[in-house]
């Protein structure tokens, strides 16, 4: 399994840019899974609904399922968050895994960074940071990306971790 973490501050663009690869990805033939970690208490089906009310009287995991799409809900109910590497033997087989968030998580990145965020550069810091995709020049001798220009970043992620499509 091919993984590529999009690692930056909130407000620079991973989502979009994310979203945006997907569609190259998927438009070449690839199969692309997704692990996007959150900070906040999120909610992925309706309150009053079935698998809601599973999860509201206790269940430690639901599995929804339907013709159109399936998912699983897990509870922690206090216990620590899982970590990247148990997150990703949940996933079937694909072609290639994109990581948004666990910044410090040891796997190659491509840093997203837009200057009206006013944050620092994650790179040279993190040394698994391997090109940048940003709205300004970034320091160093990282391959660099104008962020919307998705097209190229697909293919030098394509190139780089060596996926044939």
């Amino acid at each position: 399994m091919k993984i590529l973490g999009i690692a930056g501050y909130s407000g620079a663009g991973k989502t979009t840019l994310v979203s945006k690869l997907l569609a190259a990805f998927v438009a070449r033939g690839l199969a692309v899974s997704v692990v996007k970690q959150s900070h906040h208490n999120v909610e992925v089906d309706q309150p009053g609904k079935d698998s809601w009310r599973h999860r509201q009287a206790g269940a430690h995991e639901v599995l929804l399922t339907s013709p159109y799409r399936w998912m699983l809900v897990g509870e922690l109910r206090g216990a620590p968050e899982p970590d990247l590497d148990t997150l990703l033997t949940r996933l079937g087989p694909c072609d290639l895994v994109l990581v948004e968030g666990f910044r410090h998580a040891h796997l190659p990145k491509l840093e997203v960074w837009r200057n009206a965020n006013g944050q620092p550069w994650l790179h040279p810091a993190d040394p698994q940071i391997i090109a940048v995709a940003s709205d300004t020049r970034p320091p160093g001798a990282l391959p660099h990306f104008d962020l919307d220009d998705s097209a190229t970043i697909a293919t030098f992620i394509l190139d780089t971790l060596d996926i044939p499509c």
